[in-house]
């Protein structure tokens, strides 16, 4: 078949074929939010709140000792995740829960995670134990746990690697302050220009 078959071809083809008169097409980006995800966004806290009360002491999903920790806002990229739970961010850092109340250790968690926003401190362990002598199991971890995904600063947490605590211990990745992210931008700006 020569090129002019194959253009012959395509013009009976496309003969009745009408062009479109409008060529837009409207795009709905409206997505539905469900109950649960709004009463999740009204349930989180930010750290610029004077009370550290807004965290309860009196419930918290229990965790066994052996469990892992993990949590991840949306909008958190599955590498910066993956980096955090493998260990690889450096830890900026501690706090140590051992052989604290839980009204005490709230209060350590909420203090230690200002001080750090501060300080544009962004990768931090908090030693909580695997609690396999408290009463009930785990008790220090599963409220730590509950805490983290309850203060809305806290972009994501993952139990540590063995070398940084294991199951007794908790990465956790702090929001950028608004000046790193602008030091970020302007990085980046520099790089694409």
């Amino acid at each position: 078949m020569s090129h002019d078959d194959d253009l012959a071809l395509f013009q009976a083809m496309m003969g009745d074929v009408k062009p479109i008169t409008q060529d837009t097409a409207e795009h709905k980006t409206q997505h539905s939010v469900s109950q649960a995800q709004l009463a999740k966004r009204e349930a989180a806290i930010w750290l610029t709140e004077d009370d550290p009360e807004y965290l309860s002491v009196d419930h918290a999903p229990m965790l066994k000792p052996e469990d892992m920790i993990e949590f991840k806002r949306d909008g958190v990229q599955d590498g910066v995740y993956r980096k955090l739970r493998l260990g690889k961010y450096p830890i900026q850092a501690r706090l140590d829960l051992h052989r604290k109340t839980l009204k005490q250790g709230r209060d350590e968690v909420v203090h230690f995670l200002k001080q750090c926003m501060s300080m544009d401190i962004r990768t931090v362990v908090i030693v909580h134990g695997r609690g396999e002598k408290s009463n009930p199991p785990a008790l220090m971890k599963s409220f730590v746990a509950h805490w983290l995904s309850q203060i809305n600063e806290v972009q994501c947490a993952h139990s540590a690697q063995r070398f940084h605590g294991g199951t007794g211990a908790v990465y956790v990745l702090l929001k950028k302050s608004a000046d790193k992210k602008t030091e970020t931008r302007e990085r980046h700006q520099k790089r694409l220009g």
